[in-house]
């Protein structure tokens, strides 16, 4: 990934104006250490394609009986990447995880509870429709987000879908109670240029939830959002390869957020789920 220069203002951790927001107490920027799982999976190494199904098999993959490998990554023969992490959330709800996409993402002090150590920034693009709550709080907008991949600083754009637009009909996700997916496009930052793909995949089970994640990196994921992106995005194609150092970083970076954002959202949704 193209490594982006830090603007003015924007910073790692949070300063004074920070702290004085009501929110600032779930603010830990201590992070817990890696799942057993995921440690595992990152000392494995990659592994073959077959077991990490890109986009067009990723319904059944998530919704089948039987996930194939549920953490670990891929390094795609066209230049691209897959990557999958499994998260436990102990306490949440699938519902709680469709609030906090909306919630956090009109201000960076918010953004920065999720992975204290790692995000910088965040806006919407054009703000959410006054009121709406749950999916339709963030589902057709785009989130502008500056943050560490490893040491690398992205700035980055998610574009987020309806599931149904990636093949995610599952009739479990009629129900918040039960289940829900997040889907999004990601790009590069306010360029017309789209890179890839990712499914957060929410599901109840006992003493709270589990989240499984899977990404579609590069490759033939690269496209432009217009004409000039178009060009771009056939250039990008061939110079944007990407290797195990960007799998791994990804792979880790989910797999401290996700934990880290389970261990406060449950006590955050309780105070702060209805609009002041």
């Amino acid at each position: 990934m193209k490594r982006s220069k830090a603007l003015p203002g924007r910073h790692l951790g949070y300063d004074a104006t920070d702290h004085a927001q009501l929110f600032a107490r779930f603010f830990k920027p201590q992070m817990a250490g890696l799942a057993a799982h995921v440690q595992a999976a990152l000392d494995r190494g990659g592994v073959p394609e077959a077991l990490l199904p890109d986009l067009d098999g990723a319904a059944q993959n998530l919704f089948g009986e039987a996930p194939l490998l549920e953490d670990g990554y891929v390094l795609t023969e066209d230049g691209g990447m897959r990557v999958s992490v499994r998260t436990d959330m102990p306490g949440v709800t699938p519902a709680m995880v469709d609030w906090w996409f909306g919630w956090h993402g009109d201000q960076a002090a918010k953004y920065k509870l999720w992975h204290p150590q790692a995000h910088v920034h965040v806006a919407w693009r054009d703000m959410p429709p006054e009121g709406s709550t749950g999916r339709a709080c963030y589902v057709g907008q785009t989130s502008l987000v500056d943050e560490y991949i490893g040491s690398d600083l992205i700035r980055g754009s998610i574009r987020f879908l309806p599931p149904g637009q990636l093949g995610f009909t599952d009739r479990s996700l009629e129900d918040d109670r039960e289940a829900t997916i997040v889907c999004a496009r990601i790009g590069l930052g306010e360029a017309p240029i789209e890179v890839g793909y990712l499914a957060h995949h929410v599901r109840r089970v006992p003493g709270g939830s589990e989240m499984r994640s899977r990404f579609w990196m590069g490759g033939r994921h690269v496209a432009g959002r217009n004409l000039a992106g178009t060009l771009a995005a056939a250039v990008a194609r061939r110079v944007l390869k990407l290797g195990e150092a960007d799998a791994r970083a990804l792979l880790v970076h989910c797999a401290q957020e996700m934990p880290h954002l389970a261990s406060f959202l449950p006590a955050l949704h309780a105070q702060f789920r209805d609009p002041a």
